[in-house]
């Protein structure tokens, strides 16, 4: 199995090499995709996250339809490894934060080699050299406060700042080892203040939940005051929507970067139709309206917010998600203190 994924992904990559001069244009591969009727995505979290752009998708390309399952990562990495073991894809792209799933797919060889539209304007970090995944969005995990209880002047400097007596049991974040990128952000706070940071930060009887979009919610709804956890892309549409919370990013630690990983498998039924829907999500068009950083270099960053590298940065989230060791040692870590995972009902 290993030897044949191997000789499938190198062959697709010398295709994506061979064919680096000049990217298809979505209208060459729509005429390919026509054929095929349908794309099959699998996306972490609930489906209904991507069913806005899949129904604009489908406007633009009528004779397409897009079908979506989403879930969790880990349980739809395991029906991805079955279907790759099977040799009988159902998945054709897969869209994950835990871009380690991407790492190993391609090192197993069931990734094909793409480079779409615009690859050259992706930022390395952000891509794979061979074009086997790419960074759809990237996101900044900042701090967020309840506008009302909170005035602008008195939002903490630094994560120590949220170690102040006021803040005991009103603060959130998701739980660190249930989250890739919130366990990143501890990971950096240790580093900069100290293994024990985590120790005292638990004295102040934080509350954990599952998903950032729960963290934004609690701190806008006042039932948290507020987090060094948020993603701004998430409580940008709350901010948007009226609703008390605004966000601030810290003047002495880094600030983590993380993103959000696309890819196509090398045994997907339909190829053409996931090319053209990666193509269409890399499109300008489609990231400057994404409410994220983009990956692409030519894209300005969300409204209010200045480009990514004018920010104290944090950008190994790579590397580290991929250093199984220190992974597995720091979940170990966060579970002892804030115990299982409380699943308050399904993906969400």
């Amino acid at each position: 199995m290993a030897g044949m994924t191997g000789r499938i992904f190198a062959a697709g990559l010398a295709c994506g090499l061979a064919g680096a001069a000049r990217a298809e244009t979505m209208s060459e591969l729509y005429e390919k995709a026509k054929a095929e009727k349908t794309l099959h995505l699998y996306g972490a979290g609930p489906a209904q996250n991507y069913e806005g752009l899949a129904r604009d998708f489908e406007k633009q390309f009528p004779e397409l339809k897009v079908a979506i399952t989403g879930g969790y990562s880990n349980e739809l990495n395991a029906k991805i490894e079955a279907q790759a073991k099977a040799k009988a894809f159902e998945a054709d792209m897969a869209v994950f934060q835990t871009v380690q799933d991407f790492v190993k797919w391609k090192k197993d060889g069931i990734l094909a080699a793409f480079r779409p539209e615009g690859f050259e304007t992706l930022d390395p970090n952000f891509r794979d050299a061979d074009g086997a995944f790419v960074a759809l969005y990237v996101s900044t995990i900042s701090y967020a406060y309840n506008t009302k209880e909170i005035a602008a002047a008195d939002v903490p400097k630094s994560a120590l700042d949220f170690l102040a007596p006021r803040f005991r049991g009103k603060l959130i974040t998701a739980y660190p080892h249930d989250d890739d990128a919130t366990l990143y952000l501890f990971h950096t706070l240790m580093r900069k203040h100290g293994d024990d940071f985590a120790t005292r930060y638990m004295a102040q009887q934080p509350q954990f939940i599952q998903g950032h979009l729960g963290v934004a919610r609690a701190v806008a709804a006042g039932t948290a005051l507020a987090t060094f956890d948020a993603t701004v892309s998430t409580l940008g549409g709350l901010k948007r929507a009226g609703q008390p919370i605004d966000f601030a990013f810290s003047e002495s630690d880094p600030t983590p970067v993380f993103f959000v990983t696309a890819g196509i498998f090398g045994g997907a039924p339909h190829p053409n139709a996931a090319r053209l829907y990666l193509t269409w999500l890399l499109a300008k068009e489609q990231q400057q309206r994404s409410g994220f950083f983009s990956p692409r270099n030519d894209v300005p960053p969300p409204a209010g917010l200045k480009p990514l590298a004018s920010y104290n940065i944090a950008n190994g989230y790579r590397d580290f998600v991929t250093n199984e060791t220190l992974l597995a040692g720091l979940r170990k870590k966060f579970e002892a203190l804030t115990g299982p995972v409380t699943n308050a009902g399904g993906v969400r």
